[in-house]
């Protein structure tokens, strides 16, 4: 991480009951600051929530492991076009696993893209250093590009709460009728947050469901209204 200017390391687990402190500082040498400067969490979703994105690491493809996987320079794309307001890159995590299991199936899941790194067939698994190291590589090539486009990208926090918002409209014009609440909150949060909306573009988005919500909820008691007249027409006939 020092060798590529990345400085910010946080940890899922306890300092003390889940990390041999000794053989951080004697494998660490000159970038023991990395880690005592780290920060620790319970899950991978607390550890994020102020990332525009997070993306696991893995050699496996399957159905719950994203599909199809992005390629590191694939992924720095991303990152590189992911900016706040002042032009610097917003914030976005890449998550490994350990040395001996990599990332579970739920670990990948809290996760919004999969990203691997092209191997042989015959050893296809890389130590956890180099495998930091190559992605760290590239994100390090990337960020030398000076950022002009102002674009202010965000977080995971605001992505959910862009959805929630949805997810109301969705329910006012009764859509869940027909489909499940569940899911499609599952599927607006990964859209969403690949896209790497800006502050502007998410409110828009929330302006657009708002809108149709209210225009459809309107139709609707526009309709309602016009058949008790003609209720009443008939009523005041007979």
């Amino acid at each position: 991480m020092a060798n590529c200017g990345i400085h910010s390391l946080r940890i899922i687990g306890t300092k003390k009951e889940d990390i041999d402190i000794e053989a951080v500082y004697r494998l660490a040498i000159h970038a023991s600051s990395i880690f005592d400067s780290a920060a620790f969490y319970n899950t991978i979703a607390e550890a994020t929530s102020d990332c525009s994105f997070a993306a696991g690491t893995t050699r496996r493809q399957g159905k719950k492991r994203k599909g199809t996987l992005l390629l590191p320079e694939e992924l720095v794309k991303i990152a590189d076009n992911t900016t706040d307001s002042s032009g610097k890159n917003a914030k976005a995590a890449i998550i490994f696993g350990n040395e001996q299991s990599g990332l579970s199936d739920d670990e990948i899941e809290s996760c919004d893209f999969g990203v691997t790194i092209p191997s042989s067939a015959e050893f296809g698994s890389f130590n956890l250093s180099h495998a930091v190291q190559i992605i760290c590589y590239e994100l390090f090539r990337a960020s030398s590009v000076v950022k002009t486009n102002g674009r202010e990208s965000i977080s995971r926090d605001e992505v959910k709460t862009v959805v929630q918002n949805i997810l109301e409209d969705l329910e006012q014009v009764g859509f869940f009728s027909y489909r499940g609440k569940e899911k499609n909150e599952e599927l607006w949060n990964g859209i969403l947050t690949r896209a790497a909306l800006s502050k502007e573009e998410s409110l828009l988005v929330q302006k657009t469901f708002d809108r149709v919500a209210s225009m459809v909820t309107h139709k609707e008691l526009k309709h309602a209204s016009a058949m008790y007249a003609g209720t009443k027409k008939e009523t005041d006939v007979l």
